[in-house]
């Protein structure tokens, strides 16, 4: 209690630096899911996906970032081991933000699609299990989230999978493949409008004080789903084609409609992408400054300070501008070959798995959901589409972060006991 009294600006102050340190790390290294097929399929230029990222990117986690953050505070560790001692919870934390902001930084340097959620579980895990009681963390939920990591890219898959293939009988497999396109493809963006709007409605603007019920919520994402269906209509109406007889001409031309798609996919999954990461930075730092600002107290249900979420947002924002290159080159030219339209369906599928999870409070990792829903285009497309030895390479990345993450937090959690314990 004491430490906490005497210290606890400076815990503060130390906790916002390195909340924003590893929003920055989320911003370098995870924004690739979202961004990473548009630039890949050339939908989009690098300089393109940046600004759109940073806008959608910035209004998911401001608008629909606290749904998810009391799953990361609340859900790893059991808070009565750290009653009688509510500096070590405090000290856990902050050495988590900075472990997993230091692993996000090397593997963003280095241009590794590694997981944020990995990485901040694992720190969170390390410090409580070896610097607490191994007691002290939850192992069922943590078993929980462990089983999300298998079960969202398999659900992200499936849906990639089932966009992919009925473009693929709806529109390429057809004698007419662009008219086709023209009357099939605004559907498919009605439905990116519909799934980026419902998430809006129901989990953030209740955050800005405009809650809904939720019929009134439905009708309000299908009314925008319905506007964003003619809006498409009237952009691809206006697209400019080549006249050929040329089936292969037909094919390209319908590649050029997809790229229009790509663009509502790409700020819908990161939207959906800012919404549910964001809590990877702000729930150990919300948990710091609720055990500070009640004098040690551990609230079972704490208030989030008005400045933390929009901390989380600017972090993501200035780590993707300065840092977000180089995974998105990994992510979109790495793994496969992308068009447009097998990016898309990889990217709806992903935006709607997030949004799903986000919706349900479950902290799922973006990078194994999109990893998941283009090895589901690549199965429909057979095996040999996919990078195999790339896809292994992300994989051994994944698996290095966790313990990575265990043992920095170890490390930092003891270094700031000796200086503030001392």
């Amino acid at each position: 209690m004491d430490i906490i009294s005497s210290y606890g600006l400076i815990l503060i102050v130390m906790a916002g630096v390195f909340g924003f340190f590893m929003a920055w790390g989320v911003g370098a290294n995870d924004v690739a899911n979202a961004m990473g097929t548009s630039v890949g399929s050339k939908a989009l230029t690098i300089k393109q996906a940046i600004l759109i990222a940073m806008i959608f990117e910035f209004a998911g986690a401001y608008l629909a970032g606290g749904e998810v953050t009391s799953t990361i505070r609340k859900g790893i560790i059991d808070s009565a081991y750290f009653v009688d001692q509510p500096e070590l919870l405090v000290f856990g934390m902050i050495s988590a933000l900075l472990a997993a902001g230091v692993w996000l930084l090397i593997a963003s340097f280095l241009g590794w699609p590694v997981s944020t959620t990995h990485s901040i579980v694992g720190a969170i895990v390390g410090f409580a299990a070896v610097g607490v009681s191994v007691d002290a963390v939850s192992w069922g939920k943590v078993g929980g989230i462990v089983g999300s990591w298998v079960i969202t890219p398999a659900i992200s898959g499936f849906i990639a999978y089932l966009i992919f293939m009925s473009a693929q009988k709806l529109i390429f497999d057809q004698e007419d493949p662009l008219k086709r396109a023209k009357r099939y493809v605004p559907f498919y963006m009605a439905l990116a409008g519909f799934v980026l709007s419902l998430v809006t409605i129901k989990k953030g603007l209740k955050h800005v004080g405009l809650g809904m019920g939720t019929a009134e919520g439905f009708a309000w994402a299908i009314g925008i789903a319905i506007v964003v269906f003619f809006i498409g209509k009237v952009a691809i109406g206006r697209l400019k084609f080549k006249e050929s007889a040329d089936k292969d001409m037909h094919y390209t031309n319908v590649e050029k409609v997809f790229a229009v798609l790509m663009v509502v996919t790409a700020c819908a999954m990161a939207f959906a992408h800012g919404s549910n990461d964001v809590a990877n930075a702000i729930g150990p730092l919300a948990a710091v400054v609720s055990v500070v600002s009640s004098g040690g107290e551990i609230a079972s249900k704490a208030q989030l300070a008005w400045w933390i979420l929009p901390l989380g947002a600017f972090g993501i924002v200035a780590g993707l501008a300065m840092l977000g290159k180089r995974v998105i080159a990994t992510i979109g030219k790495g793994i496969t070959h992308l068009t447009p339209s097998r990016g898309f369906a990889a990217e709806l599928a992903a935006a709607s798995t997030v949004v799903l999870a986000s919706g349900t409070g479950l902290p799922i990792s973006t990078t194994q959901t999109l990893v998941g829903a283009v090895l589901g285009v690549g199965m429909a497309r057979g095996i040999a589409a996919l990078n195999l030895g790339v896809v292994r390479n992300i994989v051994v990345s994944w698996v290095v972060t966790l313990p990575a993450g265990a043992i920095m937090s170890i490390m930092f959690f003891y270094m700031l006991k000796g200086i503030f314990a001392a």
